[in-house]
């Protein structure tokens, strides 16, 4: 297996799709601008993910993935789900009450939640399968619980990098396709899906089973 090659596939693919997304939004509502610096930090922590990976530091790496996957869900709330009072959390100075504020924001589960009455399905439906799949085991990495000190102990397999790469470009993807929405430009989303399926290597395929982290 062709580690080196996965990467340069991955970086190759970040790079296409940052292309494709680097538009204007569609207007200047805090809503919109909020929403699209959410995707622009989850592409950060997919980049740090990538990163890590790739110097062997897997723990670490799933650490910042599950906050890439957080901060995707987020901006998708955001657009769709947050009241004018949740919003206007998000938007004001940094501060000690407002910090304290901020922390009554609703969690990722109760952000999907609301996101299944109030989004697209297919904006939902991603996040729902990452989080049966992945959440309990990124909350382990996250919090020093058994994954990681048994990995850190007996090492990783290859196949789990490998699927953690995956599902880390996956998450990117889905930011993209959030960033393109705020946009407002007709079918920009059909192109960010264009460039996935040039990078077959590096992503998931609609019909493979979601991973589970071992």
């Amino acid at each position: 297996m062709d580690f080196d090659n996965l990467f340069e596939q991955s970086n190759a693919l970040v790079h296409d799709m940052v292309k494709v997304i680097d538009r204007p939004l569609f207007d200047d509502s805090q809503r919109i601008h909020v929403s699209d610096l959410l995707c622009s930090l989850s592409m950060e922590h997919g980049d740090s993910a990538r990163a890590l990976l790739h110097t062997g530091l897997l723990p670490s790496a799933l650490v910042i993935h599950r906050a890439q996957f957080e901060a995707v869900v987020r901006a998708i709330w955001t657009l769709y789900a947050a009241t004018d009072g949740q919003l206007a959390k998000l938007v004001t100075e940094l501060t000690l009450d407002t910090e304290r504020a901020a922390k009554n924001l609703p969690n990722v589960s109760v952000m999907v939640e609301e996101l299944g009455k109030k989004a697209p399905p297919n904006s939902v439906t991603p996040l729902r399968e990452f989080m049966v799949y992945n959440w309990k085991a990124l909350n382990s990495y996250t919090h020093a619980g058994i994954h990681p000190l048994r990995r850190h102990q007996d090492g990783y397999p290859m196949q789990l990098v490998v699927d953690a790469l995956m599902n880390v470009n996956g998450m990117f993807v889905l930011a993209a396709m959030q960033a393109s929405t705020l946009t407002g430009i007709p079918n920009l989303q059909c192109k960010v899906l264009d460039v996935a399926a040039r990078y077959p290597m590096v992503l998931r395929s609609a019909d493979s089973n979601p991973d589970r982290h071992p």
